[in-house]
């Protein structure tokens, strides 16, 4: 069985990646971690201090859960949703987690076009983590 969490090293990418390895651990299930890192395209989230810190934060993490993972890295050119996609395909995942932020009223309306598109595209059921899931 195949868990898929989409990551970025922002506060909802991180709730998304302690959600998925709570499901692959209760499922005894892989993980496969679809991972974008610091761009100019993600550079208003966070700095590259930031990004670095929680990239290791997070690997050790994974390391030390003892859930079997697998990394796949998004080319910054590349469409997240695209990547996620093809990789909930190729790998027949059983479970889809991404993370989501806090929005304003407005912002409820216009839903991040990655968000959006795998909500209604992926062929597995999502699990939608909102950024402080896992931190109290």
């Amino acid at each position: 069985m195949k868990i898929v969490v989409g990551y970025l090293p922002t506060p909802a990418g991180r709730a998304a990646l302690r959600a998925g390895i709570a499901e692959a651990s209760l499922r005894s299930a892989e993980l496969v971690v679809v991972q974008g890192h610091h761009t100019k395209r993600w550079g208003r989230h966070t700095s590259p201090e930031d990004t670095q810190s929680a990239l290791t934060e997070d690997r050790a993490a994974l390391d030390e859960s003892g859930v079997p993972y697998e990394l796949v890295p998004v080319a910054d050119d590349a469409d997240p949703a695209d990547i996620i996609l093809d990789v909930t395909d190729r790998t027949h995942t059983q479970l889809l987690v991404i993370g989501t932020r806090r929005r304003t009223p407005v912002g409820k309306l216009i839903m991040a076009p990655t968000t959006q598109r795998l909500l209604l595209e992926a062929g597995c059921p999502v699990l939608c983590v909102k950024a402080d899931y896992g931190t109290d």
